[in-house]
C-alpha cells in the first residue's frame, strides 16, 4: 500500500514540486498519474522509492514512513518496489545479461541465480535472445523491455513507470503497456506516470491528475481497448463526464 499525508515537496528557491498532496493506492491496484509537464508526476514517483525527500508530511509504503527512514534501510525498501525509467538507464558497457542481473548481484545473489534469474525475466519481455547484446545494439523499444526486465527481475510489489512509452512509436508502446498490464495483472501494483491521453483512455482504471503540484482529480474511466492507444495525445485537463482532453482541443 501506498499512503500520503499532506505531502509537499519543495525545491531551492521555493519552487513547489508537490502542494499538500494526500493519497492511498491499495495492493494490487493499477493507476495513472497523469497532468502537463512540470506538474509533479516524476517528483511524486521519486519520493515513492526514496530517490528524494518530501519537504513536509508522511509517506507510508507498505507500512514504513519512507519520509524519515534511515538511509541505510533504504536498500531494503527499494527491494519491493520496480522501476522503469523513460531513458531507460542501462549501462552501455554491459551486456543485456549483466544489465538486468545486476540488481541480485548486488543483493548477494550467486552468479548462477542471478543468470537463472534474468534469463527467466527476459524471455517473459521476449529478449531471450539478446542476452549477449549491448544497449546500442538494440533498438529503443528492446531497450525499453531491458528496462522492464530490469525491473521486475526481484519481483516487486510495486512497479513504478515514469513515461515508459514517451519515447517510441505507437506499436512500441502498445507492446511495452501490454508488459506493464500484465504484471499488474499478477498482483503488483502498478503506478504508470504518463501524459499520453490516448492510453489513459484506451486502458482505463483509476487516473490521478495533478496539476502545478496539487492532486485536482481522482477518476475512474472505462477502457476502450488497447487497440485504440494508437496515437498519443498530451492530457491537458478532464472535461465534463470524466473524459480526458487532448491539448488540441483545448
Amino acid at each position: 500500500m501506498i499512503r500520503f499525508f499532506d505531502v509537499v515537496k519543495l525545491f531551492p528557491g521555493g519552487q513547489v514540486a508537490l502542494d499538500g498532496v494526500t493519497l492511498q493506492i491499495k495492493p494490487g491496484e493499477r493507476v495513472f498519474l497523469t497532468g502537463p509537464s512540470g506538474a509533479g508526476k516524476t517528483t511524486l514517483l521519486r519520493l515513492i522509492y526514496r530517490e528524494d525527500t518530501p519537504t513536509s508530511g508522511q509517506i507510508l509504503v507498505n507500512g514504513r514512513n519512507v519520509a524519515t527512514m534511515p538511509r541505510a534501510k533504504v536498500p531494503y525498501l527499494r527491494r519491493s518496489i520496480g522501476v522503469v525509467f523513460q531513458s531507460f538507464r542501462l549501462i552501455q558497457r554491459k551486456t543485456v545479461l549483466e544489465n538486468v542481473s545486476y540488481l541480485p548481484k548486488i543483493l548477494g545473489a550467486s552468479l548462477g541465480e542471478r543468470t537463472e534469474q534474468a534469463r527467466e525475466v527476459l524471455g517473459q519481455v521476449g529478449l531471450a535472445h539478446r542476452l549477449t547484446s549491448y544497449p546500442q545494439e538494440l533498438s529503443g523499444g528492446e531497450q525499453q523491455r531491458v528496462a522492464l526486465a530490469r525491473a521486475l527481475i526481484n519481483r516487486p510489489e510495486i512497479l513504478l513507470a515514469d513515461e515508459p512509452t514517451g519515447n517510441l512509436d505507437p506499436q512500441l508502446s502498445l507492446d511495452i503497456l501490454e508488459h506493464l498490464l500484465e504484471v499488474q495483472r499478477r498482483g503488483t501494483t502498478l503506478l504508470l506516470a504518463t501524459h499520453d491521453s490516448a492510453t489513459i483512455e484506451a486502458v482505463g482504471g483509476r487516473v490521478l491528475v495533478l496539476n502545478r503540484g496539487r492532486l485536482v482529480e481522482d477518476l475512474h474511466l472505462p477502457g476502450r481497448g488497447l487497440s485504440m492507444a494508437v496515437e498519443p495525445q498530451d492530457y491537458v485537463r478532464p472535461a465534463a463526464g470524466g473524459q480526458l482532453q487532448p491539448e488540441e482541443t483545448r
